[in-house]
């Protein structure tokens, strides 16, 4: 069961008010937007359930439950870390996750203290970090991994606000649609066993997505870091 301090720890954790920066990255999907792939809302709530359903949004869920069933096994945890921080198909991913996972951790050092922190490595992937504390917090794993998945969806969303442009009511209406698709999602990964390897439950079909964060890095102009 979901206590109510476990839903103000999300909320503050999760909420684009969190210092991570998450608002300065696109995910390359300012690339996307500049090939005129993602134009309109339909366009981005396929884009965005891709991802989720078998592309970087699942494997982070898949991080993000790992982390969270180690139970703060330093050892365990380095080793997902190090996987996840591994598994970045682009540069600019690679700096996306680990910019953000380290901001949170340092934050999080600060506001929300617990030993697991210290058993991060020094730049961790963001959902690492968060699936470390929570488990920490006694924060359940589904509404963990609900509240991620969300706030993976809504960063992004948020930047197709600015970049198809897209209205504050169909950007709304796109999030609404992807509610589903995040339940299914963090029901899978909430499923999985978290003592087996991680690497078996990872694995994506969304190649045009890698490609397009490996295109934003030389893009002329843009307005996000990836």
């Amino acid at each position: 069961m979901t206590t109510e301090g476990a839903l103000y720890r999300l909320m503050a954790w999760l909420s684009p008010a969190y210092p991570v920066g998450a608002f300065t990255h696109s995910h390359g999907l300012e690339w996307a937007i500049e090939c005129g792939w993602v134009r309109d809302r339909a366009a981005l709530i396929d884009w965005l359930e891709q991802l989720l359903t078998a592309g970087s949004g699942w494997n982070d869920a898949v991080f993000f439950a790992h982390a969270h069933g180690a139970g703060g096994d330093g050892a365990r945890l380095a080793a997902i870390a190090e996987l996840a921080r591994a598994n970045a198909p682009a540069r600019e991913r690679q700096v996306e996750t680990l910019a953000q996972g380290t901001a949170f951790r340092l934050i999080s050092e600060n506001a929300w203290p617990a030993d697991v922190l210290a058993a991060l490595p020094a730049d961790v992937a963001y959902p690492v970090a968060v699936g470390a504390l929570a488990a920490a917090h006694d924060v359940p794993l589904r509404a963990a991994l609900t509240a991620y998945l969300h706030g993976f969806a809504a960063n992004l969303v948020s930047a197709a606000q600015r970049l198809v442009p897209l209205g504050q009511t169909d950007a709304q209406r796109a999030i609404a649609a992807l509610m589903p698709v995040v339940e299914t999602a963090a029901g899978r990964a909430a499923a999985l066993d978290p003592a087996a390897d991680p690497f078996a439950a990872l694995g994506g079909a969304t190649l045009v997505s890698d490609l397009c964060a490996m295109r934003h890095e030389t893009q002329y102009t843009r307005l996000f870091r990836t």
